[in-house]
């Protein structure tokens, strides 16, 4: 109780002194309502203060200095990262307090969806390193991960059959499609619905067809000219939020999920309810690991 008193006082004192990421954790409104903004797992950095010397009104015009740069051909992307860096402490309060739409982000802070960018923010957030920890994580479970559904794949019904069958057929670049059966048969494994996450469609396929319905997901993007008698051709892997294509042309699904994941915590997205289990097994363990 000591200990819970001391911490309690110590919190006080820092929300006294501004601290945000104390401030924004307060019981808010008459009714007593609690408007906790509550950390995600592993997330250490969400709401830091502004960095000494600056305000909202000059972070905002390096804001704007920064969407400049990113309408140019060419970009400067030293500027672009050190940009980024300096505004990360507006851009979080930003997305935490006002809560706005993927659609206003992607306007307001286009930089936050470029692959290399993406990575350093989930870094800034969580101090782990995104597309490494996630590739190494899925390079060691795969194995075992296989093994189960290839045991239990009767119990799954047809899906899981049938997607083990594709991978099967696959006679070039067995690693990658080894991988990337794993991600796409675990909801399957969990009992969720894969579809709700993974969506196949045509490349010819209008874009606002193709992500209709999706608030979280991938899109797998196939030729619509191949054969009945060969398997399709992945042409890209693309990140949807809120029915907008916010990444394209990631290099495989794995790089995909790891990407989108880096976004749910980027931009403060609440994990997809129907797909909860399978983001549980990506996000838990002690913090350091994205896939356990």
């Amino acid at each position: 109780m000591s200990i819970k008193y001391k911490l309690g006082n110590y919190r006080s004192k820092l929300r006294s002194a501004g601290c945000n990421e104390v401030s924004i954790n307060r019981k808010r409104g008459g009714d007593g309502a609690s408007a906790v903004k509550e950390a995600k797992r592993g997330e250490v950095n969400y709401m830091p203060d502004h960095p000494k010397g600056q305000s909202d009104d000059s972070l905002e015009e390096e804001r704007l200095i920064l969407v400049e740069e990113m309408k140019k051909k060419t970009k400067n992307e030293v500027l672009i990262n050190q940009k980024m860096s300096l505004t990360f402490s507006l851009r979080g309060k930003e997305i935490v307090e006002v809560v706005p739409m993927v659609s206003e982000v992607l306007e307001r802070w286009p930089a936050v969806f470029l692959p290399n960018e993406l990575c350093d923010e989930f870094k800034r957030i969580t101090s782990v390193d995104l597309l490494k920890t996630f590739r190494a994580s899925i390079h060691q479970h795969t194995p075992q991960l296989l093994k189960l559904y290839r045991a239990r794949k009767g119990a799954f019904g047809t899906e899981m059959e049938d997607l083990l069958n594709k991978l099967d057929q696959q006679t070039t670049n067995i690693v990658t499609h080894r991988k990337q059966t794993v991600l796409e048969g675990l909801p399957i494994f969990l009992r969720e619905d894969s579809s709700a996450l993974f969506k196949t469609c045509l490349d010819k396929t209008p874009e606002d067809r193709q992500t209709r319905g999706m608030k979280v997901g991938i899109l797998i993007i196939i030729e619509d000219d191949a054969t009945p008698t060969t398997l399709p051709s992945v042409t890209k892997f693309a990140v949807v939020l809120e029915e907008v294509i916010v990444l394209k042309d990631a290099p495989d699904l794995q790089s995909a999920l790891a990407y989108l994941f880096g976004l749910l915590f980027a931009l403060d997205f609440e994990d997809p309810k129907q797909l909860k289990y399978t983001f549980e097994v990506i996000e838990k363990g002690d913090g350091h690991s994205l896939f356990c």
